[in-house]
C-alpha cells in the first residue's frame, strides 16, 4: 500500500508473523507485569505535577529529581539510584560506577570474557589510555567464556579462590559477539557463586539493553549494583540523554561522589527542565521494551525463513532487546543497514557508510534514523566489518513501524543481489 515489497518476501513475512504468535503472547504478559510494577512505583511515591518543575544552578532540594530516583529504585529492587540526564552515554555511566567503587590497587574480574568495545579504553586493556582505570592503578582480569559462548562457572570459581577481587563484573548483553545474552536467572547463579566464594566482592552488572525484558532485574537476584543508559530501555524512547546507576545505597553514594565531587555527591545536579520527559520515559519503558522485543522476534523469524542464521532463535527466551543476524558478507551488511535506514522516520534518505568510530576496534556501519541521536531503543542496527559479518539489530518504539524497516532491509538485500528468493 505505502511500500513496495517483492511478492515472495511478503509471503515470507506473513509466515514469520505466524511463527511469532506464541512469543508475542509471552512478551505481552511480561510487559503487563512490568507496566504494573512501574505504575505501582509512581503511585507509591506520590508523583505529582510539581515534581516536573526544573531546577537550575546547583539544583539543591530538587524534589522531582530525588523522587524520580526513588521511583526507579523501587522499579528495579534497589535501595537507591541515580537516574539523571548528566550521564552522556552508557559507557560514561559504567565508567562513573567503576571509578566510584574501585580504588588504586584493586582488581576487577570480568566474569563474561572480554567486555564491549567501548569499555576497553576505560579499563586500559590494550595498552595505555590516559585516564583509564589502569592509569589509576586498578588491575583487570577476566574469566573467559566456554567455547560455545556460555559462562564458565568452573573458571570463575577457580579465579575467585586464587585471590581477592574487589569487583566481579558481569556484562549482560552480548556486545559485538555471538555469545548468548544473560538471563536474570543466570546472573543470579553467578552472583550466588561470587558471594559464596568471596563474600566481600561487589557484584556489578552492565544491564544495558536488558531492563524490563524479564519480570526481575539483576538486583533482585543478588547483584549489588548495576548501570545502564537512558537512551536504551529505561528511557522509553522519550529521554533525550542520560544514564542510571542503581543498587545498594552505600555503593550508589560512592558513585555520586564520582559523578559530582567527593563530599558533595547527589545533593546537587540541576535538572534544567528535563525531569518531565525522564518520568514519561520511565513510565513508557515497559511497553516500549515490549515493542522492541516483538521487533527482534519478527526479525529472527523473517531472516530464519530467508535462510540466515539468527541469534536468539524465535523460540528462545530473551534476555535483552538485541537480535543478531549472520549476514555473511560486507555487502550484505551494508545493504541491510541501508534498507533499514530507508524505513526510518528520521533521515530515511541517508545512505550509511562504514567508518571509524571512537572506542571501536573495527570499522562500523550503523543505521539509525532516530528522534534521539544514537538511541538504540529506537530501531537501529550496527555491525563491525569483520568476521563473521553479523549485524546487531535492536529497538523499535512501535512494532508496526519497525516491521516495515526490517522488511525494507530484506528488500534492499534482494535489490542488491545479496539475497535470493
Amino acid at each position: 500500500m505505502f511500500f513496495e515489497f517483492d511478492g515472495k518476501l511478503k509471503i515470507k513475512a506473513d509466515e514469520a508473523m505466524l511463527d511469532c504468535a506464541h512469543r508475542f503472547a509471552t512478551i505481552d504478559s511480561i510487559t503487563e507485569f512490568n507496566q504494573q510494577k512501574v505504575l505501582a512505583a509512581f503511585i507509591k511515591n506520590g508523583v505529582s505535577e510539581s515534581h516536573f518543575a526544573g531546577s537550575t544552578g546547583y539544583g539543591y532540594d530538587d524534589r522531582g529529581r530525588d523522587t524520580l530516583e526513588q521511583v526507579f529504585a523501587d522499579c528495579v529492587g534497589a535501595e537507591a539510584s541515580i537516574f539523571r540526564h548528566n550521564f552522556v552515554s552508557g559507557t560514561h555511566t559504567l565508567t562513573v560506577a567503576l571509578f566510584g567503587i574501585l580504588r588504586p590497587g584493586d582488581t576487577m574480574l570480568c566474569l563474561t570474557g572480554r567486555p564491549y568495545d567501548t569499555l576497553i579504553g576505560v579499563l586500559g586493556i590494550d595498552g595505555h589510555v590516559d585516564g583509564s582505570l589502569k592509569d589509576f592503578g586498578v588491575n583487570y582480569e577476566q574469566a573467559d567464556l566456554c567455547f560455545d559462548g556460555t559462562v564458565d562457572y568452573d573458571a570463575i570459581e577457580k579465579k575467585l579462590r586464587s585471590k581477592h577481587y574487589a569487583v566481579a563484573y558481569i556484562q549482560r548483553s552480548r556486545g559485538y559477539s555471538l555469545r548468548p545474552s544473560l538471563t536474570v536467572a543466570e546472573i543470579g547463579k553467578m552472583a550466588k557463586l561470587v558471594k559464596s566464594t568471596s563474600p566481600d566482592t561487589i557484584v556489578m552488572v552492565d544491564n544495558c539493553y536488558g531492563e524490563f525484558v524479564e519480570r526481575e532485574e539483576p538486583l533482585e537476584v543478588g547483584a549489588d549494583i548495576m548501570a545502564g543508559s537512558l537512551i536504551k530501555n529505561p528511557g522509553g524512547g522519550i529521554a533525550r540523554t542520560g544514564g542510571y546507576i542503581a543498587g545498594k545505597k552505600d555503593l550508589v553514594d560512592k558513585c555520586g561522589y564520582r559523578l559530582t565531587a567527593p563530599g558533595v555527591g547527589l545533593e546537587v545536579g540541576a535538572t534544567l527542565g528535563m525531569t518531565r520527559e525522564l518520568y514519561m520515559g520511565l513510565f513508557s519503558a515497559p511497553h516500549v521494551v515490549g515493542e522492541a522485543l516483538k521487533t527482534a522476534v519478527f526479525t529472527a523469524a523473517l531472516f530464519k525463513n530467508l535462510g540466515y542464521g539468527v541469534s536468539p532463535e524465535v523460540y528462545e527466551k530473551r534476555a535483552d532487546i538485541i537480535q543478531t543476524v549472520k549476514i555473511g558478507s560486507p555487502e550484505g551488511l551494508i545493504a541491510f543497514c541501508r534498507g533499514l535506514q530507508s524505513g526510518s522516520p528520521v533521515d530515511s534518505f541517508a545512505a550509511p557508510e562504514p567508518g571509524d568510530m571512537p572506542g571501536y576496534t573495527s570499522q562500523v556501519i550503523m543505521a539509525a534514523g532516530a528522534f534521539t541521536l544514537g538511541a538504540s531503543i529506537e530501531l537501529s542496527a550496527d555491525a563491525p566489518l569483520r568476521d563473521p559479518y553479523a549485524v546487531w539489530m535492536q529497538g523499535g518504539i512501535n512494532f508496526h513501524s519497525a516491521k516495515v524497516g526490517i522488511m525494507l532491509a530484506a528488500q534492499k538485500m534482494l535489490d542488491e543481489g545479496v539475497l535470493k528468493l
